[in-house]
This record gives structure tokens, C-alpha cells and sequence, in this order.
């Protein structure tokens, strides 16, 4: 689809959106490979629209959009903004009350409820049995799955979340695994060239479809790195930095909730010194923290201390300060904590704090311990399964252990969810259906296990019974249905040689972490100057070498490589002239110019505007000759020039009029 069309697309579905502001060329690049029907990888800066990618996206494609989102604060921000366009949104989270959830989804798959958009969490669609039910009866309406925050489905990066990797699942249960039919929009704003492969690999999705903006540096944001000798020291140099700050939007982050410079531990300090500042962290509510974020946004408060559980995703335009008093775990953590400031583009600063200590103590105190021992996982494989090779129902939920270990089991072959239940059949009454009275009848004890022994069906053939009998209204739930795994193993305990692939499985993992802290430190000591760290980031993250020192923002939304070229994108933009900062332009099949400045006349010709900066240095001089002669030779009369001097402005506004576009 060429970007003419989606731009009358933009307008005809987001007619007050399109007065406020124009879609960027990137975001036109992803929409229409999506549109043309390629799964697709979007990687781009924190800040860069990425919502309005899967919107127009998904309306577009002319069916339903299910967005895949990590936090209920995200899901409920982006389902209330699309709400405002006049789309309609179906939410399905666990701050939705129970019934509620049964009830939209129940109309939903009787076509009673058609909503533009479903907003629901990796682990509700890895948990809730009734959820996919209802999807699948719906499934031929589904268009595009819109994967946000992508980052957190390899295993190997540090946000991993074990249900993320679970999505391809779903979809197989619903599409099978030969053909999805939906198209997948995976998006992200920071991803390596591992987690890339591992993404790519989960969600069939091309190289070729692999989208990454070239402006994935924030350099609106100053890096500021500060190293000490003790904790001490380092407290002392946050204090200040804090009072320097006082009447800004601030953001701590920490990794530690509570004891001695945790997340509590400073906000009450902080709050003793005077400062309107709160603690957030995974502990807390979701509507505690849905009223923090929304204190922050109102300016009630302007200190926030968080662990990461305050990111991905949370918009706030005008955080103008983010302090790391502890050490994050790697680049693609770092950045993406970072880039919670300046999303309206303004400037910010960036502190990180550390000592040698810190990055010790990260390394033992963190990174080791969020893997389990073989202890804990020998314990909680007994606790799922009793020592007994047969099949058990397993409330997720109700165990933090059972939670940070299953998917190591569920990955290295030592049991298989084989379907999602309801973990007895005591929630049902006045059942009409008389297949499913047929099972309910089966056992006295109304076990959901029992009454797949005594009757010789699957699982998945009574949970779907219950089901169908739920959204066709030929049962009465006594009780809420219960988000319930149906687990089955081959092992009454975990053999020798599974342990020792459990170990190496985790002692991979746990290097790779390590080599990530490693690398981030390294880049740390290396050099504390922010431009020289930025490019370094980009450079890791994959932005083109000779893309690095695009690091000036326009009012368009570019980065360009100089302040000159600042006034003068800045002129186009304001003069509403149609132009495009270093395309390619290709003067044989292999072979192109990059000329700053691409403009589209309105007569459909192109114009080449070149800004030369360094005339009369040597070696410039002879690549400008060079570049001149293949505008002579291949574009001849579209080439105009302007000069580096104080009166850029002067002689920006004179082309303008000598092209007659003012």
C-alpha cells in the first residue's frame, strides 16, 4: 500500500488525530507492510507512536484487533485513547470483575459484542480456557494480533516473561500450527540480534519483514553516568541531584522493594525532606498504581521511586529527569527505563549511579537469584504433581513458586499443559446440555480429573463441553470460572539426566545475563559522555554506522546530523513542503546518493537539496565532486545547493520562494 493511501486512511478513520499532527514516514513503512499482509517486526524508539501503527493497522485490515500488552495500567490507557476515536475495545483483565469477564466474552462469541479491538495480557491468554473458547469461535473475524512490548518473549532477555513465549501456542490451538490466520505486528523498542532470531523464529515472521527505525537513539535525553567508591557517597550525590531537580518530573528507579535504599526505604526519606514523592511497585494493586500514574500525569506528585514494574508502555510526556540509584541489567533495560522520559520530545536528563559493589551484587543478589535452585524446582515438580504420573489441575495463580517454575518444565520436556479447565465441576448448575450432564453425573465428587477418568473423554473435549454450555446459556454458574491449568507429566520425579539439562538450561541463561551486565558496564567505563554513549547503544542495537550521528531532532520528527539542517527541516516543516531527510536515491540498480533533502514539488517532480557544510576541507571537497557529477549525470536540473554561514535561515527561505513553495 503506498503511502498516499494511508495517509486518506489516517484521515478518513482519525479525522481529529490527522488535524493535530501528520503519521511519520516509518510509521507509514510498518502499517503498510502489515496491510499487505507480512508479519511483521517493528522496532522502534520508546515515544515513537507505536500504537497508532497497530491501530490504523488493524482498521485497516477490516476485522478484529487482538493487542497482546504486558500491564493492566497499559492495556486500560490504550483501550480508553482508542474509545476516544469512537472504536469500540473489549478489555479483559484481572481488575475486571469475574462475571463481567464472562459476560462480554459470552457476548462477544454470539456476535452480540463486535468490537474494532481486544486488549488482554500473555498470561490470560495462556490461562483462561474460557477466553479462548470464545476466540475461537470468532476466529475467522480476527485480522492481526498486535504484540506489544515483543522484547519480553525471549527467553534470554531480561524482562522475560514465561507466558509471552506461550502466545505461538494459543495460536495454534486456535489456527493450528501449519497456518495462522491472522497476520502477527510484533513491536518493540529495544531488541538484540539474539532476541531478534528467538522473536522472529517464535512468530514466523521473515527477515525481509524486519522493520527497525534508523532513529532508535534518544538524544533528546542526556546521558549523564556518575561512578563512586561507596553506597555513601553515592546516597549523598543523589540528594543532590534530587534538590537540583525539585520542581521536575522525576523518576527513580530501584530494583529492591523494601530494607535499607529500596523503593520504600526512599520515598519515606524523601517525603520526610519535603518532596512530593511515592513508591510504586509490583506489590501494590493495580488500582494503587493506576491512581500513582495518574497523580504523576495531573503533577499531584513529581517524584516517583519504582522498581521496573513502572515501564513499558506508560505514557507520561514531560518526565524530564530519570535517576537509576541501582544498576539495571543491561542495555535493552537501561534504555527502555530511560526512554520513560521526553516523550514529548523535549530535553531531559538521564543519571545512573553506581559502584563496583553494585555491579557484584547485581550479578549474586539479582541475576542468580531469579533463576531457581534444583532444590526449588525438585519441590515445587513435587507439589504440582504429587510424585504421580498422571494428570493434575494446577491454579496457576495462587503460587509464587509454581510460577517462576513451570516454564522450566514446560520447556524441557518434563510436563505439558493439555488444556485449560476449571479445576471442578461443583461451579455448575441447571445444566440443559445433556452431553455435559452426561460427564457432571459421572462422579459424586464433581473432580474434574474424576470425571475425565470415568468417562473416557479428553480434557479438552469437557472443558469445551462447559464452555460452549456457558456461552450458549444451557448452564448456570454457581461459581466464577476458575483460571485453571490442566497439567500431565511422564515423571514421578525429575530423573538425573533431566536435572543436569535443567542446570544447563539455567547456567546458559544465567551467563547470558551476566554477559549482558558486562557489556553495560563496559560501555559505562568506557566513556561517560552522552553522545559518545548514545551512539554506542545504537551501534549494539543495530542503527547503521553511518546513521550514528543523526542525533539532532527536527519539529517533523527526524534526526538529523547537524543544527543547520535543524533550521532548514524546520522551515520545510513549517511551510508544510513535502520532503524527506537522506532517502536513497538510486542512480543505478546497486548504486544511490543519499541527498539531505528529497523534496516532492507539487507538480509530482523531485528536488535535491544538498546543504554543504565543510567546503574547502579536502577530503569533503572530493566526495562532493564526486557525488556532483552523478547529479549531472543522472538528475540533471534537480539539484540545489545551499551554504554553512550565520544566515541559514536567510538563504533557506530564499529557496523556499526560489522554488516557489512559499
Amino acid at each position: 500500500m503506498d503511502t498516499i493511501k494511508i495517509d486518506q486512511l489516517f484521515k478518513s478513520y482519525f479525522p481529529a488525530l490527522n488535524e493535530e499532527f501528520q503519521l511519520k514516514d516509518f510509521q507509514k513503512s510498518v502499517i503498510s507492510n502489515v496491510v499487505d499482509g507480512k508479519s511483521t517486526l517493528c522496532i522502534m524508539p520508546t515515544g515513537g507512536g507505536k500504537s497508532l501503527i497497530y491501530w490504523l493497522s488493524g482498521l485497516a485490515m477490516e476485522g478484529i484487533t487482538i493487542v497482546i500488552s504486558p500491564l493492566i495500567a497499559l492495556i486500560d490507557e490504550q483501550s480508553e485513547k482508542i474509545r476516544e476515536q469512537g472504536y469500540e475495545v473489549l478489555t479483559i483483565h484481572g481488575g475486571i470483575n469475574a462475571k463481567k469477564q464472562v459476560d462480554l466474552l459470552t457476548k462477544f462469541s454470539i456476535r452480540e459484542l463486535n468490537p474494532n479491538f481486544i486488549f488482554v495480557s500473555p498470561e490470560r491468554i495462556s490461562t483462561d480456557g474460557f477466553f479462548e473458547y470464545c476466540i475461537k469461535t470468532r476466529k475467522e473475524d480476527i485480522k492481526l494480533i498486535a504484540i506489544d512490548e515483543v522484547h519480553c518473549v525471549s527467553q534470554w532477555g531480561v524482562s522475560f516473561r514465561p507466558f509471552y513465549k506461550r502466545i505461538p501456542v494459543f495460536l495454534n490451538e486456535i489456527y493450528g500450527a501449519d497456518s495462522w490466520g491472522p497476520k502477527i505486528l510484533a513491536l518493540t523498542a529495544t531488541l538484540n540480534s539474539k532476541e531478534v532470531i528467538d522473536v522472529c523464529d517464535e512468530f514466523k515472521i521473515s527477515k525481509e519483514n524486519i522493520i527497525k527505525d534508523e532513529q532508535l537513539m534518544r538524544t533528546e535525553i542526556k546521558l549523564k553516568v556518575l561512578k563512586f567508591t561507596n553506597e555513601n557517597e553515592k546516597e549523598e550525590k543523589f540528594w543532590d541531584l534530587l534538590d537540583i531537580h525539585r520542581d521536575e518530573k522525576v523518576l527513580v528507579y530501584l530494583y529492591r522493594k523494601y530494607h535499607q535504599r529500596g523503593v520504600e526505604d526512599l520515598t519515606e526519606m524523601a517525603t520526610e525532606k519535603g518532596y512530593k514523592a511515592v513508591a510504586f511497585h509490583g506489590d501494590m494493586s493495580a488500582p494503587e498504581r493506576q491512581k500513582i500514574i495518574r497523580a504523576y500525569k495531573d503533577d499531584e506528585i513529581n517524584v516517583v521511586f519504582a522498581t521496573n514494574a513502572f515501564g513499558m508502555g506508560i505514557d507520561i510526556p514531560d518526565i524530564r529527569v530519570v535517576i537509576h540509584f541501582m544498576m539495571p541489567e543491561s542495555v535493552e533495560q537501561y534504555y527502555q527505563e530511560v526512554g520513560r522520559a521526553a516523550r514529548d520530545k523535549g530535553a531531559a536528563n538521564a543519571y545512573i549511579l553506581y559502584t563496583n559493589k553494585n555491579i557484584q551484587v547485581k550479578k549474586t543478589h539479582f541475576i542468580n537469584k531469579s533463576f531457581p535452585s534444583m532444590e526449588v524446582l525438585d519441590t515445587v515438580f513435587t507439589k504440582i504433581t504429587g510424585n504421580q504420573k498422571k494428570l493434575k489441575t494446577l491454579q496457576y495463580y495462587d503460587d509464587d513458586e509454581v510460577q517462576k517454575c513451570l516454564a522450566y518444565f514446560l520447556d524441557n520436556g518434563l510436563m505439558s499443559i493439555e488444556c485449560k479447565g476449571v479445576s471442578n465441576l461443583k461451579i455448575l448448575s441447571d445444566i440443559q446440555n445433556d452431553e455435559l450432564k452426561e460427564v457432571f453425573d459421572s462422579t459424586k465428587t464433581k473432580s474434574f480429573i474424576k470425571s475425565v477418568s470415568n468417562t473416557g473423554k479428553s480434557p479438552k473435549q469437557i472443558v469445551d463441553l462447559i464452555f460452549s454450555s456457558v456461552a450458549n446459556d444451557k448452564v448456570k454458574l454457581v461459581k466464577n470460572l476458575d483460571k485453571c491449568l490442566i497439567i500431565n507429566t511422564d515423571y514421578e520425579q525429575i530423573p538425573d539426566d533431566k536435572k543436569e539439562e535443567l542446570q544447563q538450561y539455567i547456567n546458559e541463561r544465567k551467563q547470558y545475563k551476566h554477559n549482558l551486565l558486562d557489556y553495560f558496564v563496559y560501555l559505562l567505563d568506557e566513556g561517560n559522555d552522552s553522545r559518545q554513549l548514545h551512539q554506542e547503544i545504537g551501534k549494539y542495537l543495530g542503527v547503521p554506522k553511518h546513521k550514528l550521528n543523526r542525533i539532532y531532532a527536527t519539529s517533523k520528527g527526524d534526526k538529523v546530523r547537524s543544527k543547520s539542517e535543524v533550521i532548514i527541516a524546520n522551515l520545510l516543516y513549517e511551510h508544510n513542503v513535502d520532503y524527506e531527510y537522506e532517502k536513497k536515491l538510486y542512480y543505478s540498480p546497486n548504486n544511490w546518493v543519499e541527498p539531505d533533502f528529497t523534496i516532492k514539488m507539487k507538480d509530482g517532480r523531485e528536488i535535491y537539496w544538498e546543504h554543504l557544510g565543510m567546503i574547502g576541507v579536502e577530503s569533503y571537497d572530493k566526495r562532493w565532486k564526486e557525488k556532483l557529477e552523478i547529479y549531472r549525470t543522472h538528475f540533471p536540473n534537480q539539484l540545489e545547493v545551499t551554504y554553512e554561514g550565520t544566515m541559514i535561515s536567510d538563504s533557506t527561505k530564499k529557496m523556499l520562494e526560489k522554488l516557489e513553495l512559499i
